[in-house]
């Protein structure tokens, strides 16, 4: 069941996503060659803790850290790591999420670490565009299958993979609530959008091929072919008009 958000848990969840996005935009500045994902993980939740916000992936399903931190070929769910050390060239795709008063916020964003190659470059690229391709399709009245349809259309038209085993979903007082949102399919399908949803909308887009697998830990997804990957999203309002991204 789809759960319509009132305008009062929207603007719980707006305090919530304000200050996800805020982390999110410090990071672009912190990411450097040297750090470990754990210094990663530890900046993260010392600023939503400073916001007296709690982290949302603290503890959800037993995750250890405040932020999955993902590098290179992990797609998501990066365990963050003392001995992780980020390295000049890579890209680390870093997933986060704010709790206030019960409402949760939930985005990622992809990093360069130091000077990256123009392929590295362009995969963040193109994974960022794909989600606002498919946000042009997040308003009353569309099927949520539109939104997937314009990702994939945008990825799969630069050469990229669209992770299939994984998706995003509706949010609030839980992380994770329905529907979920695929990032590729047909258009016309699935529930229409109504006026108070709110959907966790993100792109997983890879360099080779979407085929994935989980590590022994249980948590880390990673590509087969050991290709790139990146991760873009937000949380999206759902509203009359464009709709609202709560973390941006």
């Amino acid at each position: 069941m789809i759960i319509i958000k009132s305008k009062h848990e929207i603007q719980l969840m707006r305090e919530a996503g304000k200050v996800t996005g805020e982390v999110l935009h410090l990071l672009s500045d912190y990411i450097k060659p040297g750090l470990s994902t754990l210094d990663v993980d530890k900046y993260v939740e010392k600023i939503i803790r400073d916001h007296n916000m709690i982290p949302t992936f603290k503890g959800y399903g037993g995750f250890p850290g405040s932020a999955c931190v993902s590098v290179n070929e992990e797609i998501i769910h990066g365990i963050p790591s003392a001995d992780r050390i980020l390295q000049e060239g890579d890209i680390v795709s870093i997933d986060t999420g704010s709790t206030y008063k019960g409402y949760a916020s939930d985005a990622a964003r992809t990093y360069p670490v130091g000077k990256i190659d123009d392929e590295a470059a362009r995969l963040i690229e193109v994974t960022k565009d794909s989600f606002f391709e498919g946000i042009k399709f997040a308003k009353v009245g569309c099927r949520l299958s539109d939104i997937s349809h314009a990702i994939q259309v945008k990825a799969e038209s630069e050469g990229y993979g669209v992770i299939r085993d994984f998706v995003g979903h509706g949010i609030g007082c839980d992380l994770h609530e329905d529907p979920p949102i695929p990032n590729y399919g047909k258009p016309g399908k699935g529930p229409r959008l109504e006026n108070g949803m709110v959907l966790a909308i993100e792109p997983m887009i890879v360099q080779g091929s979407y085929e994935c697998d989980t590590l022994l830990n249980n948590w880390t997804v990673v590509t087969v072919d050991g290709k790139m990957a990146a991760h873009y999203e937000n949380t999206v309002v759902i509203n009359d008009g464009e709709p609202e991204l709560l973390t941006l």
